[in-house]
C-alpha cells in the first residue's frame, strides 16, 4: 500500500522547481568560474542498461509488458560531480524507460533528478546538503546507499553536519527525509553519532568506539492511514494508541590486538507499529490469516572476531535480531523505505550455482553464526571453509532456515595456471525466502571447478563447470562456461545451465530439460566498457549484501556500457 501526500500535486511541482533551480544554480557556478583548471575539478560517470526482450513462453519468460508490446527496457544514470572555490557539488540524472528494476513481473517509466548534493568545508566542520548516503556503525540502525542491481536508493534528503572534535574524534549530525525514486517519504528523519580512535602501548592496541542514535517521527498522513487500518482489526489484535516517535540507537566498537580484530555491536528500537510478515491475525469472521501490524520494542546483536598471521585466518560472526524491522513508512515492503541495514550471515558466493540460493536477511526473527577458516599451505596452494547455520528461534515447527559448508581449494602456478576447486552444501527454506507455499526446503550438493590459463602475456582461457544435484525445485543442474580474454581490451563468453534433472513440468504438462544458453562479449577502451550478451536465465534469487529479491526469468539481449569521465 502506497500512501498519497498531502497536496501531492503541490508537492511535486516545488520539487521540480528546486530541480530546476538547482541546475541553473549548478552550471551558473561553472560558468562564473571561467573553466580555470586551478579553480574547478571536473569528473563524472555513466551507466546503461538496455534489455531487449524475446518471448519464450517454454521458461516462462512471457506475460509481461515488455515481453508482450514493449519489447525494449532502459535504466540510465548521469552523473557529474565538481569542486569549485571549496564546494563539493554533485548531480546525477537517472532515466527508466519500460523498466523492471522497480517491479519484475511490471513496468516502471519516469525520468528526473535522482540525486544531487552541495558540501563545503568550512574549518573544522563540513556541512552537506542534498541527497546524502552515510551509515552509523554497521549500519544497524540508519544507512543510506545505493544498489541498483536491486532498485534500492534510499539516500536521506536533507542537511548533514561533521566536526572533527580532534585528530581521532568526529561528530555527525543529520536530518531529512528519505528518497522514495523521485519523491521523498513523508516521515521525517533526525539522527546523531559519535566515532573516535585510541591506541595503546605504542599502537600494539587499539580501540574504535562509537555510538549514534536516529529519531523518526511519522507525518500526520501516515497516522491517519495506520488509524484506518487498525479501525478494521479485532479486539484481539488492536493498537489503541501507535506513537508517532520512535527512535533507534547503537554502540559499537572495534578493537585491535596484535594478530586479533573484534567487532561487537549492540542496537535498540522502541516501540513503534510495524508489519508483522508472520503473526497470525484474528479475523470478524472467525479464523485467522497471516500477517499484521504490531506494536513492539527490537533489538539487534552483532560480533565478529577474526585472527590473522602465519598463513591462517579465522573469523567468526555471531547475529541475532528480534523485531528489528525498521522503516520510514509502516506501509512499504521487500526492499522499499528500509532506514538501516543488518548485516548478513551467510557467504557471499560468485559461481552461478553455489550463489543459486542465497537467504535474505530475517529483521523481525533470526539467529545466526558463519564461521570461515583460510590457510596457505604455501604461496602456491591455499584452502577454505566456511561453515554457516540461520535459524528462527521463535518458530517451534520449522526454526532452521538456512545451513550451508562450503570448501574451496585454490592451487596455482604463477603466471602459467590457476585451479579453483571445492563442494558446496545448503539447506535453503525456500517457502520462507522465497514466499513460494507448501514447497520443501532445497538440499543440494554443488562441486565446481574454475580453471584459468594464461595462453601468453595478453591471452587467457578460463573455464567453470559446476554441477547441483538436488531433488527439489527445479532439480539438479550442470553449468559450463568458456571465457577468452584478449587484454587489455577483449572478453569473449559462452555458457549453458541445463536443467539435466527437470522438477518443474512445462506449459504442456511435461518435464523437460531445458537449456539456459548465454553468449557475450566486453570491449574495454580506457574507462570505458561495452558488454552486449545473449541470455536466457532461469527464474532465481539476486542478492546483494543479504537483499535479495526473486527475478523471473529472462529471455533476449543485455547492452551494458560504464562509463568514467
Amino acid at each position: 500500500m502506497e500512501l498519497i501526500p498531502f497536496n501531492e500535486s503541490l508537492i511535486k511541482t516545488s520539487i521540480m522547481t528546486a530541480n530546476r533551480t538547482l541546475i541553473v544554480l549548478f552550471y551558473g557556478l561553472l560558468a562564473c568560474s571561467g573553466w580555470s583548471q586551478e579553480q574547478i575539478s571536473l569528473s563524472g560517470s555513466i551507466e546503461s542498461n538496455v534489455n531487449f526482450y524475446m518471448r519464450d513462453e517454454e521458461i516462462g519468460a512471457a506475460n509481461t509488458p515488455q515481453y508482450e508490446h514493449q519489447q525494449i527496457g532502459t535504466d540510465t544514470w548521469l552523473t557529474l560531480r565538481a569542486q569549485l572555490y571549496g564546494f563539493d557539488l554533485g548531480v546525477r540524472y537517472d532515466l527508466f524507460a519500460n523498466s523492471s528494476l522497480l517491479n519484475p513481473t511490471d513496468s516502471y517509466t519516469a525520468q528526473g533528478l535522482g540525486h544531487w548534493y552541495i558540501g563545503k568545508q568550512i574549518g573544522k566542520l563540513y556541512i552537506r546538503g542534498g541527497h546524502i548516503y552515510d551509515q552509523f556503525g554497521s549500519g544497524a540502525i540508519f544507512k543510506a546507499y545505493e544498489e541498483r542491481a536491486l532498485f534500492i536508493d534510499n539516500a536521506l534528503v536533507g542537511l548533514r553536519a561533521n566536526y572533527e572534535l580532534s585528530p581521532t574524534w568526529t561528530i555527525k549530525g543529520l536530518v531529512g527525509r528519505q528518497k522514495n525514486i523521485f519523491d521523498l517519504y513523508p516521515s521525517f528523519l533526525k539522527g546523531l553519532s559519535i566515532e573516535g580512535f585510541k591506541s595503546f602501548g605504542e599502537g600494539k592496541v587499539s580501540i574504535a568506539p562509537g555510538a549514534g542514535i536516529i529519531h523518526k517521527t511519522l507525518s500526520d498522513q501516515q497516522m491517519d492511514a495506520l488509524a484506518g487500518s487498525l479501525a478494521q482489526y479485532t479486539p484481539e489484535d488492536f493498537i489503541p494508541e501507535a506513537p508517532f516517535n520512535n527512535i533507534a540507537a547503537t554502540l559499537f566498537n572495534t578493537l585491535s590486538m596484535g594478530r586479533f580484530t573484534w567487532y561487537v555491536e549492540g542496537a535498540y528500537k522502541s516501540e513503534e507499529v510495524f508489519f508483522d510478515t508472520y503473526a497470525p491475525r484474528t479475523l470478524w469472521t472467525g479464523g485467522q490469516t497471516i500477517g499484521k501490524f504490531v506494536l513492539d520494542d527490537g533489538y539487534m546483536a552483532f560480533t565478529a572476531l577474526s585472527y590473522a598471521g602465519g598463513g591462517l585466518g579465522i573469523s567468526g560472526q555471531y547475529k541475532r535480531t528480534s523485531n528489528f524491522r525498521f522503516r520510514t513508512d509502516p506501509f512499504v515492503t521487500l526492499n522499499r523505505g528500509m532506514i538501516n541495514f543488518l548485516p548478513p550471515m551467510s557467504r557471499i558466493n560468485t559461481y552461478r550455482l553455489t550463489a543459486r540460493y542465497s537467504p535474505a536477511t530475517q529483521d523481525l526473527n533470526e539467529e545466526a553464526v558463519q564461521i570461515d577458516v583460510r590457510y596457505a599451505i604455501n604461496k602456491n596452494l591455499s584452502v577454505l571453509v566456511n561453515v554457516s547455520n540461520i535459524n528462527r528461534p521463535k518458530e517451534e515447527d520449522n526454526p532452521d532456515i538456512y545451513s550451508e559448508v562450503y570448501t574451496q581449494v585454490t592451487w596455482k602456478k604463477p603466471r602459467k595456471w590457476t585451479l579453483i576447486s571445492g563442494i558446496q552444501y545448503q539447506k535453503y527454506d525456500q517457502e520462507l525466502f522465497e514466499g513460494k507455499p507448501g514447497v520443501p526446503p532445497v538440499q543440494a550438493i554443488t562441486p565446481y571447478l574454475d580453471y584459468l590459463v594464461k595462453l601468453d602475456q595478453k591471452k587467457s582461457l578460463r573455464t567453470e563447470l559446476q554441477y547441483m544435484s538436488t531433488d527439489q525445485d527445479f532439480g539438479s543442474w550442470l553449468y559450463l562456461l568458456e571465457e577468452y580474454s584478449i587484454s587489455p581490451h577483449w572478453i569473449f563468453e559462452v555458457s549453458d545451465m541445463w536443467n539435466i534433472s527437470p522438477k518443474h513440468e512445462n506449459g504442456a504438462g511435461e518435464l523437460k530439460d531445458l537449456h539456459f544458453p548465454t553468449a557475450g562479449v566486453v570491449y574495454s577502451s580506457g574507462p570505458t566498457r561495452y558488454a552486449l550478451r545473449y541470455v536466457k536465465q532461469v527464474e532465481g534469487i539476486v542478492c546483494s549484501g543479504g537483499i535479495c529479491r526473486l527475478e523471473p526469468a529472462f529471455s533476449g539481449f543485455k547492452f551494458n556500457l560504464t562509463s568514467n569521465f
